[in-house]
């Protein structure tokens, strides 16, 4: 399937945020352009594993004149993020976490637009690939 369409918003005093004209609830942000797009990459990637695993069926992808011409994008960049060519196969596990820790943990992934298991998994791509 061919790319999907990204939307760069940005607001005063606030990261910029991207969401996917094709996958409403599918949002995330970052503190830079470049951190902006890299999570678009993830977010898109975790939702629609998400999707897989509920069997949903994905949205054929958009025309950029069909989102463009919503009046609520014509503020926003618009950009490709393509899916990864094969979704891995997502595995269950249980971890023991603080119940305090993993109460700031859900706060702040409700407010960048992730799961729990997708910011999860963000923190942990991110700290590896920092480490490598």
């Amino acid at each position: 399937m061919g790319p999907y369409i990204a939307l760069i918003h940005k607001e005063a005093e606030s990261d910029f945020g991207v969401s996917f004209p094709d996958f409403p609830g599918c949002v995330t942000a970052g503190s830079s352009l470049d951190e902006a797009r890299a999570e678009a990459q993830e977010a898109l990637a975790l939702h629609v594993e998400g999707m897989i695993e509920d069997g949903e069926a994905l949205p054929e992808p958009s025309t950029l004149a069909a989102v463009m011409a919503e009046r609520e994008n014509r503020d926003a960049v618009a950009f490709m993020v393509q899916l990864p060519q094969k979704a891995s196969r997502t595995v269950r596990v249980n971890i023991t976490l603080p119940e305090d820790l993993l109460a700031e943990i859900d706060r702040h992934a409700e407010a960048h637009g992730y799961t729990r298991s997708g910011f999860l998994a963000a923190a942990a791509r991110k700290d590896i690939e920092r480490a490598a």
